[in-house]
């Protein structure tokens, strides 16, 4: 039996994986799960999958959090972590024919110092078998883009209304205060500290 062969019939065996973690108010499917289900299958096709890093990038990412008002500032906790960026390679084996299978995928993941490349790997792992043997991730998987940025897009909107009555010298220094030229390059996390600075702006008036 070929490769590919082996491969279709673990896609056709995996009917779907129900979500069982939740995080942040959504649920999602865990990479234990994933490898739970896809793993048994390999071993009784015979297959290994290696994963490489050909490339890696971190960026330091310093962000403030728990903002609060003081003496008619906004002040929060400085908190750092490291964005790593990996260009990975996944091969597919056949330990009975030694055919291959190369793909080339890139994952990021955000933690803390050392925990950034664990996250990183960990992600591009449980999304590379998950988009390989098209299972399909539902709307609310807590890593789901499509989520995300309907997110972005809701507090853009929501951030932009409230921002647009505040004063010119206010909006100056709201903007300066996120280091940012515009609303669009906010962060989500930036977006959510904004709102909740609008927020208690205009309960004041």
């Amino acid at each position: 039996m070929s490769l590919y062969k082996k491969l279709a019939e673990i896609q056709a065996e995996i009917k779907g994986l129900g979500q069982d973690k939740q995080g942040n108010g959504y649920k999602y499917v865990t990479g234990n799960k994933v490898i739970g289900a896809i793993k048994p299958l390999m071993i009784e096709k015979g297959l290994l999958l290696k994963q490489e890093v050909l490339e890696i990038e971190n960026q330091r990412m310093d962000y403030q959090v728990s903002l609060v008002k003081e003496n008619g500032q906004w002040n929060g906790k400085p908190k750092s972590e490291i964005l790593t960026k990996l260009k990975l390679k996944f091969t597919w084996i056949d330990t009975e024919t030694g055919e291959k299978d190369e793909n080339l995928f890139a994952a990021n993941g955000q933690n803390d110092w050392e925990k950034g490349l664990g996250s990183a790997l960990t992600y591009g792992e449980r999304y590379f078998l998950l988009k390989y043997f098209h299972i399909a991730t539902d709307e609310d998987d807590i890593d789901n883009p499509e989520r995300k940025k309907k997110q972005i897009e809701q507090l853009q909107k929501s951030v932009s209304s409230k921002f647009m009555e505040l004063e010119k010298e206010r909006k100056e220094k709201m903007l300066a205060y996120f280091k940012v030229g515009d609303l669009s390059e906010m962060s989500l996390e930036q977006l959510e500290d904004a709102e909740g600075m609008l927020n208690s702006i205009h309960k004041k008036k």
